[in-house]
């Protein structure tokens, strides 16, 4: 499963853009005095999907989705160290922090003013100090370590933690600190929250949706943090959101086309947190089911096998494969064949996005 945890200030639309995703009602509670997350599960907008499935017809209709957790929002200034007792935080694959653009008198910001920038920047400052405390923790710790037994592993893991820390401390996020494959696996297991894939989500008025996504990076001095590395941007309006989710298919098509938009503030977050984590869908298709599979890109077609069933992956033979626009162009897969466009590939073939896949397996 795939996991996103939504941050945000108070008074941004967090929580009502996580109920809109995935359909959740209950708030998340604080007990304790600590924070706790409220799940819940979004599935995946493909319109490729939507058309196999009108295709088929199959008995069931299977999208792929991402877990999100919304995390209550926190003052501005409460501190680096209640990030770290929050398990989401640490667990997730990616974040989605929701900065507050739009103005209301009626919902005053915890701040006293709106300011994007403002915000965008201390979520990301406390995000970059809590792990600094984590470095600076593992050092001592790796100090004494090596004065008892010089490891090249133990050697190595300080190394890497000396060039992050000056790095931090410079108020830099990890996740645009380049760092070699070997090196950011051995990172992983710190779970560092700075590192992770970060999506801003701008809720801003309704006026301003049409003003395009640049310019409102710009007026508001977040384009320089919106396109580093590992970091996507999308604006949305939380207001229209709500009414867009009260409306009919057919009328919330037309509301947005009125807009200029063709698709949801919804369904562009959670496809965005689903490419931003480096995702990719390929297809299974029938009678009784149609169904999209979430795999990193870049995969190869027998561990892509075993993401349906172990069996397939340690049976595995060959795949046939069709390209999706090619299975629509035919209108059925029996067509591709005669056309020689359903393709046998082995077992290192890279699966592509879109990909309609069938296995050949042992038993």
């Amino acid at each position: 499963m795939l996991r996103t945890a939504l941050i945000g200030y108070p008074a941004t639309g967090k929580t009502t853009l996580f109920r809109l995703m995935t359909e959740a009602h209950d708030a998340p509670r604080a007990a304790h005095g600590k924070l706790e997350a409220t799940l819940g599960i979004a599935r995946v907008p493909d319109p490729r999907l939507d058309a196999l499935t009108a295709m088929y017809n199959p008995r069931k209709h299977v999208p792929a989705t991402v877990e999100f957790a919304d995390i209550p929002g926190r003052p501005s200034g409460t501190g680096a160290d209640a990030l770290l007792d929050v398990a989401a935080y640490r667990n997730a694959d990616a974040l989605v922090h929701v900065v507050r653009s739009f103005t209301d008198p009626a919902i005053p910001h915890a701040a006293g003013s709106v300011d994007p920038r403002r915000d965008g920047r201390a979520m990301e400052d406390e995000l970059i100090l809590a792990d600094l405390a984590v470095v600076e923790k593992r050092l001592e710790r790796l100090a004494k370590d090596l004065k008892k037994s010089r490891t090249a592993e133990l050697e190595k893991e300080q190394e890497i933690l000396l060039r992050c820390k000056p790095h931090l401390e410079h108020g830099s996020p990890l996740r645009v600190l380049e760092i070699g494959g070997d090196d950011r696996r051995r990172l992983r297991g710190f779970q560092f929250l700075s590192a992770k894939p970060l999506l801003l989500v701008l809720n801003v008025d309704e006026r301003d949706l049409a003003g395009g996504l640049d310019h409102l990076l710009d007026r508001h001095g977040l384009a320089e943090m919106a396109t580093g590395p590992l970091t996507r941007a999308i604006a949305l309006c939380a207001k229209i959101e709500l009414e867009i989710a009260q409306l009919e298919p057919a009328d919330a098509a037309a509301f947005l086309a009125d807009l200029g938009l063709t698709a949801s503030g919804l369904d562009r977050v959670i496809r965005a947190s689903y490419e931003l984590l480096g995702y990719i869908s390929f297809f299974t298709v029938g009678e009784d089911e149609c169904r999209a599979w979430s795999i990193p890109r870049g995969m190869a077609a027998q561990a892509a096998a075993g993401e349906i069933h172990t069996d397939l992956s340690r049976g595995f033979i060959r795949a046939e494969v069709v390209a999706y626009d090619r299975l629509l162009a035919r209108g059925a897969m029996a067509a591709c064949r005669d056309h020689g466009e359903v393709r046998l590939e082995g077992k290192e073939y890279i699966v592509l996005d879109g990909d309609i896949i069938n296995v050949r397996f042992a038993t």
